[in-house]
């Protein structure tokens, strides 16, 4: 009894608390605080623009009808306070399910998405878990070509690669496996199809740590470049992992152009031995490298195959691992480097192409944007986090992070077609600012505080993203059979263009073939 009278006494005076402004004394001066817990308030206000980016081009919708997942009790949570809960903090930039905590009390953002509320972690995790596998990958496939597909009209390159996501638990596909980053820690690994022009996103897929090699993505590309028809990339592009001939046979079938590394094998650097000798390298270009090429048939091959060997020269900087008496590993620079030795950095790659050697070098550097895309894409967004014990859910949200990548990439293109903005720079920009909701006579006005100290440039990108609407909406009432999403695409790929251009040769050289 005294206990109970001591709990409702504590509630009391903490609801006076709540009710009195409490004074406080800070650096700056003192100041008085009261706590407004039913005030309709959010820390994301843009994101009522994406909510109308959303709501115009039907994406979310679309996602949301489509979702396999089914509840049979009157309590569960909607479809869409689910799928919704999960954007949002992909959108906050979260990586684990308990930070979706934070989100719980923004009401706000809620309405905005048309939800009823944010679930919790737990009715995240379970729902997500409701969704078997089969079902998971044809809705989530669906839709994240659907998200590409209406932009593949014009020539465009398809990177693929495979990076390691570090585990810290005992979850299903924890593996050791090739992950230098982190030796000895398991993980799983991120087979990622990616649009090279426009850094989007086709499909990826999560594998055990020591399913690393192309063997286990190589089932997923060809069934990928089946269902892109005559969409098709005008080339596949691949690091080492993928020069084998199970890939180079999978391209072959179809009559697809690629240009892939090779690893450094026994016969590769013979190769490389043997062209050293050669006096018709070519000349040196604005990166430094020189080039020639040769054809090869390696063990295990069906036939020769174009090879193109490309070097650099190594210059300053040089040093060499020494083991040294008491056992201890040093750098001894320029140690063994002689007076007038030259030192040479070189790749080997693989292509079936007919561009001059020139052309090759150039398009394989090219693959190095697509690298700053994998990196935002694990480091930026939650592609290497929501980690679950089995390792079906984790497929499930790598594509969900994928997907929700893609709206937000279309989102910002929209907004500055001329320039790439990470979301490292464009969350801040177009999704912070403090947003209050005020209800009167049936409208609901909502008041924005930005917290960029770019106000002026961000109120002109939100005007391109409703100029880019606003043509969607006209188009679509005059088309009625036309997508609403495949017009935003069109609109913003025109603009996009002129800036990126179509992929071909440098002037005056051969075409792919």
């Amino acid at each position: 009894m005294g206990e109970s009278t001591n709990k409702a006494r504590v509630a009391e005076m903490g609801g006076e608390q709540m009710t009195q402004p409490q004074v406080v004394d800070t650096l700056g001066g003192r100041m008085h605080v009261r706590w407004e817990e039913g005030a309709a308030a959010t820390p994301h206000g843009q994101l009522v623009f994406f909510a109308e980016f959303l709501a115009a081009t039907g994406v979310f919708d679309r996602w949301v009808s489509t979702c396999p997942l089914e509840y049979r009790s009157g309590n569960a949570p909607h479809k869409r306070d689910v799928l919704g809960t999960l954007m949002l903090g992909l959108l906050a930039g979260h990586r684990r399910y308990a930070h979706i905590t934070a989100l719980r009390g923004d009401a706000l953002a809620a309405q905005t998405l048309g939800m009823h509320k944010i679930v919790s972690e737990d009715a995240l995790r379970r729902a997500l878990a409701r969704i078997d596998e089969p079902s998971s990958t044809s809705w989530m496939r669906a839709a994240l070509m659907h998200s590409v597909r209406p932009a593949l009209n014009k020539p465009w390159v398809l990177d693929i690669d495979a990076s390691i996501k570090p585990l810290y638990g005992r979850q299903e596909g924890a593996q050791l496996g090739d992950n230098p980053a982190k030796p000895g820690r398991p993980g799983h690994v991120l087979h990622t199809f990616w649009v090279g022009n426009l850094r989007l996103v086709l499909d990826v897929q999560v594998s055990a740590g020591k399913q690393h090699t192309s063997l286990h993505a190589k089932a997923a590309l060809g069934r990928l470049l089946d269902e892109l028809e005559a969409q098709r990339p005008t080339l596949v592009r691949g690091d080492s992992g993928y020069g084998n001939e199970g890939i180079l046979l999978e391209l072959e079938q179809r009559n697809q152009p690629y240009l892939l590394r090779l690893r450094q094998t026994a016969n590769v650097q013979r190769l490389v031995a043997r062209q050293f000798e050669r006096q018709d390298w070519s000349r040196a270009d604005s990166h430094g490298c020189q080039m020639t090429e040769d054809w090869l048939q390696l063990h295990g091959w069906s036939k020769k195959r174009r090879m193109v060997i490309v070097r650099q020269r190594v210059r300053g900087g040089v040093a060499r691992e020494r083991r040294m008496e008491d056992g201890q590993l040093r750098l001894d620079p320029q140690a063994s480097v002689c007076e007038g030795e030259r030192l040479w950095e070189y790749a080997v790659l693989v292509t079936d192409v007919a561009h001059p050697i020139e052309a090759i070098g150039q398009l394989y550097r090219d693959r190095a944007d697509c690298e700053n895309g994998f990196d935002e894409l694990k480091n930026q967004w939650g592609l290497s986090g929501f980690t679950t014990q089995d390792i079906n859910r984790c497929q499930s949200t790598a594509r969900a992070c994928a997907l929700v990548y893609n709206w937000w990439s279309w989102y910002c293109r929209s907004a500055n077609p001329t320039q790439r903005m990470e979301a490292i720079t464009s969350r801040p920009l177009l999704l912070a600012a403090v947003g209050r909701a005020a209800h009167s006579g049936g409208q609901t006005m909502l008041y924005l505080t930005p917290l960029h100290g770019k106000a002026t440039l961000l109120k002109s990108l939100i005007a391109n993203i409703r100029a880019a609407l606003k043509h969607v909406k006209a188009t679509a009432e005059q088309l009625k059979a036309a997508d609403p999403w495949s017009l935003l695409l069109h609109y913003v790929s025109d603009r996009i263009a002129p800036v990126i251009g179509p992929f071909r040769p440098p002037t005056g050289l051969v075409g792919a073939g």
